[in-house]
């Protein structure tokens, strides 16, 4: 059985912290607001695993609330998140992300978040795609205020694990 999951999150950028998208430090002068590295990337792609599991969400495997979680590597959760996927009896076939920042330019970063999301997941870097855009100077992106992402994921269930996570 095949499973679609989408997920998408959206972080403000704030003063003093690193930039994180995709598993990858991306030069820049400031990074997101978040408690873990917020990892904007990272996020969606989590959420979308576990939107195709039928699963919790980010925020209740991971809560803003836990004090474990602050400064967190968001590629540590995702790994996380495929073993619970793996556990569950799903297989991640591919996935998809569109990163919207109108600032920094990220086209130089897309093989490095692929490789690093593809390690995370424990999938082949060809399963996961990188994509970034600008928003043309609208919204809040455009105003560069922060930065959000989609992404999609593709799972296999095997025929024994359709029931097993919801007993």
């Amino acid at each position: 059985m095949l499973r679609i999951g989408h997920g998408f999150d959206v972080h403000a950028f704030a003063e003093g912290r690193d930039l994180v998208l995709g598993g990858v430090r991306i030069p820049a002068p400031r990074g997101l607001l978040g408690h873990s590295d917020a990892d904007v990337v990272t996020h969606a792609l989590m959420d979308a695993v576990l939107g195709a599991m039928r699963a919790e969400d980010i925020g209740q495997l991971f809560p803003d609330t836990d004090p474990a979680y602050e400064g967190a590597d968001s590629c540590e959760l995702l790994r996380q998140v495929a073993g619970l996927a793996r556990d569950r009896g799903y297989r991640i076939l591919d996935c998809d992300c569109t990163i919207a920042a109108q600032a920094p330019r990220l086209a130089t970063h897309r093989l490095a978040m692929r490789r690093a999301l593809a390690g995370a997941l424990g999938i082949d870097v060809e399963s996961v795609g990188v994509a970034a855009t600008t928003t043309e100077h609208l919204g809040f992106v455009g105003r560069e205020e922060g930065i959000a992402a989609w992404a999609v994921a593709l799972l296999e269930q095997d025929e024994g694990g359709a029931h097993a996570h919801l007993q």
